[in-house]
């Protein structure tokens, strides 16, 4: 573990200052609301619950304007680009933007589910004090200007035959609140790591409720359930001074009018109005390349029901290990799916190898395998970039594929042949292993190299202990591109082999992350 925060420590210090601020947002809020005299009379009615659900709701607006910046991948890839000259370790954190989203998910959950049992506890305390059969502060808060106009009420629920479930589903905020509630259930269920791979389409149409979750996240607020006095109110009904002399309020006493409320404008879009429009400009830009013509210069079937696609379109540059946004409107105009790029950056085309592993690739592979002479249109957006464009900024290199996994390093394996063969000085990596035959065939299934890839699963316990002996005082890049165990497997690895004399023998894990 030590090793990881030393490898990881910016992602780790970043972190630490997102929880940070989670726990400062959510304490301030509830100091503010719990101790603030413009809520004096708020609290008589709903205690302790009014500062919670406040709290936790600030907290939601945090999270939510922090959602969508993880999945701007334009964004990543330009700071990816920007950060070329950057540390190891700053470029390394980029890498866990998918984390970071999946966490700040888990903390919406979270909030939510405190913001809405807060607002449980809210609900049943407006009812109860408007039951109450004896006179006190609570009931008569409870009562004011429910029989006149203007809105300066207190208590939504405006008699005792007015239920929760009526006040839920027929004001902006309760009903705005369970359909964020329905649309963040779905969107987290169908993100299980189970339908997404399974079932991939499901999950994508079904995370696109996000626009919904959005939209009325934004007009909550509209209603103004949770009220404070008015600044005006404050200055003729002091609670401080009025609360106990509430019995006397009726006589239109002068020192102590009525208190009056008002609700609290929608503030949601304020925190999220910017990275909406990132996220907007983002989705425009991926439109825009992904309607430039792309030309299909070769189609291959390989055995197990691999499609290879070797494509062309202007102006597209590529680096090693980066992966794109693949559509075929003939099978759905909504529909993208992401494809490690399989050539290197020196061919003069792109390719990608295509595996059937659900509907979409079943139906794409299929509508190419039945294609006569007119071949389906293809729409691409990328590339963008991955953990494995660092691949040459070690001298030795790891690299790990399980499965159609190991398509990320034929481009790299590529690379390194173009690069050899041309002497780029510039190659870190110096010497390049040579890998096992086990076909027949002439070159490799992947890469179309005569050094073929060795299959099996490796003693990694050996493997690493041979690498930190061979190379003593070199910083090893171990790069998979796998299923999670894998992951776990070859991260403990990497920091069990690695030396805590950062003089020594140091292993990077990285992991293909889309």
């Amino acid at each position: 573990m030590g090793n990881w925060v030393v490898n990881h420590w910016l992602a780790v210090l970043f972190l630490v200052a997102w929880l940070g601020l989670n726990v400062f947002l959510f304490v301030h809020t509830f100091l503010k609301y719990e101790k603030d005299d413009k809520y004096y009379y708020t609290r008589e009615i709903l205690g302790t619950a009014l500062a919670v659900a406040r709290a936790s709701a600030f907290c939601l607006n945090f999270n939510s304007m922090l959602i969508l910046i993880p999945v701007c991948r334009n964004l990543l890839s330009f700071l990816r680009g920007s950060c070329s000259f950057c540390s190891r370790t700053l470029r390394k954190s980029l890498d866990h933007n998918l984390t970071f989203h999946k966490l700040v998910a888990y903390m919406i959950c979270i909030f939510t589910a405190i913001h809405i049992i807060a607002h449980l506890f809210n609900f049943e305390r407006y009812s109860r004090s408007q039951h109450v059969t004896t006179i006190s502060l609570a009931s008569v808060l409870s009562s004011l200007h429910h029989d006149k106009e203007g809105g300066f009420w207190l208590n939504p629920i405006q008699s005792p035959d007015m239920t929760v479930l009526y006040v839920t589903f027929t004001t902006i905020a309760g009903l705005s609140g369970v359909i964020i509630t329905i649309a963040l259930i779905l969107m987290v269920t169908s993100s299980m790591e189970f339908i997404r791979r399974n079932y991939f389409e499901l999950f994508w149409y079904t995370h696109h409720l996000f626009i919904i979750y959005i939209i009325c996240l934004w007009i909550h607020g509209m209603g103004g359930i949770v009220r404070g006095q008015t600044e005006k109110s404050m200055n003729e009904n002091h609670p401080h001074k009025c609360a106990q002399s509430f019995e006397k309020w009726d006589d239109h006493d002068p020192d102590c009018k009525e208190p009056q409320f008002e609700g609290h404008p929608p503030e949601s879009w304020k925190w999220t109005l910017a990275p909406v429009a990132l996220y907007i400009f983002e989705r425009f830009l991926r439109f825009y390349r992904s309607q430039q013509k792309v030309v299909i210069t070769k189609v291959v079937m390989h055995p197990s029901k691999v499609l290879e696609l070797q494509m062309k379109k202007r102006g597209f540059s590529m680096e090693v290990g980066q992966y794109i946004f693949v559509n075929c409107p003939s099978i759905s105009f909504l529909e993208w799916h992401p494809f490690t790029l399989t050539s290197a950056p020196e061919e003069d085309f792109f390719s990608i190898h295509i595996r059937a592993a659900g509907d979409w690739t079943e139906n794409l592979i299929r509508t190419f395998e039945q294609q006569n002479s007119l071949i389906p249109r293809i729409e691409v957006d990328g590339p963008f970039g991955t953990a494995s464009e660092d691949v040459f900024q070690y001298e030795v290199a790891v690299l790990v594929g399980a499965g159609i996994g190991v398509t990320p390093f034929a481009s790299i394996l590529k690379s390194i042949w173009f690069k050899l063969q041309h002497s780029d000085h510039k190659l870190k990596t110096q010497k390049a292993g040579h890998a096992a035959l086990n076909f027949d065939k002439a070159t490799d299934i992947l890469t179309g190299l005569k050094q073929k890839t060795s299959f099996g699963r490796p003693m990694w316990d050996n493997e690493f202990s041979t690498i930190a002996t061979t190379h003593p005082k070199s910083v090893v890049g171990v790069f998979l591109c796998g299923p999670l165990t894998l992951a776990k497997s070859l991260r403990k690895c990497c920091h069990r082999y690695s030396s805590l004399d950062p003089r020594k023998v140091q292993f990077y894990f990285n992991q293909e992350n889309f």
